[in-house]
């Protein structure tokens, strides 16, 4: 694939999958309203804590997003898989950063919105999420790369990452 209409693809679906789970979904359950669960002495560093996790995880899905543009020649999205193994970025310390990044996103808005629904929201979203890897991408990444993915696969852990990066 074209790295050109990988991009518009990916963008494309960056707006709709991730825009629904990180976005739509947080504010369908939090409205986006904020609570104080805790006194206002330690809402404010929750808050912060969580306006940084939000951030981080918004960078680390935009970051695996551009990873399969640039390195896979693909997309995310498994009609339109990368004709690559992508292992590199966030990918040489943690195989599954995209959904890691999904669950920061959401857990961070729970803490900002002191909203513990939004926790509940994270972990029912985390089982589809950890189902589809399981049952679907990682069956499909060994028929596609073979030996590669399976080597990659020993060296990096999929949800808790490493500490140094991985050199295939």
């Amino acid at each position: 694939m074209h790295r050109t209409t990988a991009a518009t693809v990916s963008t494309a679906f960056f707006a709709v999958g991730p825009g629904l789970v990180a976005v739509a979904g947080p504010w369908w359950v939090s409205r986006w309203q904020l609570h104080e669960p805790f006194p206002a002495w330690a809402m404010v560093p929750l808050r912060a804590v969580g306006a940084l996790l939000l951030a981080a995880g918004l960078v680390i899905l935009a970051q695996a997003f551009v990873r399969f543009v640039i390195e896979g020649f693909g997309t995310p999205i498994p009609a339109a898989p990368p004709d690559r193994l992508v292992v590199g970025g966030l990918y040489r310390y943690v195989r599954n950063p995209m959904y890691l990044g999904l669950f920061a996103a959401v857990i961070g808005q729970a803490m900002v919105f002191g909203n513990g629904w939004l926790l509940v929201y994270a972990a029912v979203m985390a089982v589809p999420a950890v189902l589809f890897v399981r049952f679907y991408e990682e069956p499909k990444l060994r028929r596609s790369f073979g030996a590669d993915y399976e080597r990659y696969r020993a060296a990096v852990p999929g949800w808790w990452p490493r500490v140094r990066p991985y050199r295939p």
